[in-house]
């Protein structure tokens, strides 16, 4: 019924709080799609998570502006929403209540979307018995993933994709 990157984000929405790995796993999925079928649903929450990211490590001019994009995709896709299994309602009013904290410069605390499909929250439950954890501010690791994270497989990739461009290069009539 749902995507599995999507019940993935989710878990690790909730469970973990890795919004790092959020990040990566919408965006691996939203990117899978040909370009042309790409919805923006999948940047609103891929935002949402980026966005909460940001706030918990303190860069709330970034996490503003994440959550402020993310609202705006939200508004405008309510229906595509409603059909992930979320209260499209209750979300709106959450990231209006987010934003307005962290303008006030109110401290980082942990964010629950409105699943509001019984089966979605089944699915969840099925991939992880614990629901809502809370974020854990002493895990260095899940506050810097960005900066701390192995990319040599990003970077090894990065490398054999210019050998490809450099070879076809070459291989071209001048």
């Amino acid at each position: 019924m749902y995507p599995q990157s999507y019940l993935d984000y989710l878990v690790q929405f909730h469970v973990e709080r890795d919004y790092f790995e959020c990040h990566e796993i919408l965006e691996e999925y939203w990117k899978s799609a040909p370009p042309h079928e790409r919805k923006p649903v999948w940047v609103g929450l891929i935002q949402i998570a980026v966005g909460l990211y940001h706030q918990r490590r303190g860069n709330l001019s970034g996490a503003i502006k994440m959550l402020t994009s993310a609202l705006a995709l939200v508004n405008e896709h309510q229906s595509d929403i409603r059909q992930l299994g979320l209260d499209s309602t209750a979300l709106n009013t959450l990231l209006v209540q987010r934003l307005e904290e962290m303008k006030q410069g109110k401290a980082y605390h942990s964010l629950s979307l409105p699943v509001a499909d019984s089966a979605l929250q089944q699915a969840c439950l099925n991939k992880n018995s614990a629901k809502d954890n809370v974020s854990n501010m002493e895990d260095v690791y899940l506050l810097n993933k960005h900066t701390l994270r192995d990319r040599s497989d990003v970077y090894a990739e990065r490398n054999r994709q210019l050998q490809i461009r450099q070879e076809r290069r070459k291989s071209q009539p001048d």
